[in-house]
């Protein structure tokens, strides 16, 4: 795909956003800005937000999911770039539900329903999702759950497995970054010079993201 002049949308959480992230334009949709030449990048990233609706939102920035986002978006754009999941895993209540649900309180009921607006309302656009990062805490937070009997408790890969599945049914590319990223969240010694938090990229880490986006894009 050729993208020198193009405008990308993306959507995200606070990795998208750039949380820990010292240099603004050291973010990852900045970067490819530059690497591509791009016209727009434009960044929809709110720090804490999830694909699935919430119950008994607080009035935060964080509680406008990822269907509501999309709605709102600029709609002069060449590709969207959907990059999220790991909220949905880490505040631990969000139900995955299941293949075929519609329902935007569950994990595939949100995703399905972004897929198809997307498709629906921009049929002639390019449309990209990418998965959640391993993160240093994914076992320990899920095994902390299942100890609380939590009934929504299911592991990060879960909620990784869920965006492929529901991507594959509408043809939707998938940058796998939870299988392919070359991030190992859960190796210290990589971690504190990529990820020192164990969950948001830093400078170094945002510039991983945005070769391996690059590539992905590059090649559709």
């Amino acid at each position: 795909m050729e993208l020198k002049g193009k405008k990308i949308n993306f959507i995200g959480d606070s990795i998208t956003e750039g949380h820990r992230v010292e240099n603004p334009e050291n973010i990852y949709p900045n970067i490819l800005k530059r690497s591509l030449g791009l016209a727009e990048a434009r960044n929809y990233g709110v720090g804490g937000s999830r694909i699935a609706r919430i119950h008994n939102p607080q009035g935060y920035p964080s509680d406008e999911d990822f269907n509501m986002r999309a709605e709102r978006m600029d709609s002069d754009f060449d590709v969207v770039v959907v990059f999220g999941g790991t909220n949905d895993f880490g505040h631990g209540n969000i139900p995955l539900g299941k293949m075929g649900d519609s329902d935007v309180y569950t994990f595939y009921g949100a995703l399905k329903t972004l897929c198809l607006y997307l498709i629906n309302n921009y049929p002639d656009k390019q449309i990209v999702f990418m998965t959640p990062l391993h993160r240093l805490n994914e076992e320990l937070d899920y095994n902390k759950r299942l100890e609380e009997k939590n009934p929504n408790a299911r592991p990060l890969c879960d909620f990784v497995n869920a965006i492929r599945e529901v991507c594959e049914l509408y043809s939707i590319p998938v940058l796998d970054m939870f299988r392919e990223s070359g991030m190992p969240a859960r190796v210290w010694a990589w971690c504190e010079n990529h990820m020192p938090d164990g969950l948001h990229p830093n400078d170094n880490g945002q510039k991983i993201i945005a070769h391996k986006l690059q590539k992905f894009l590059e090649n559709l």
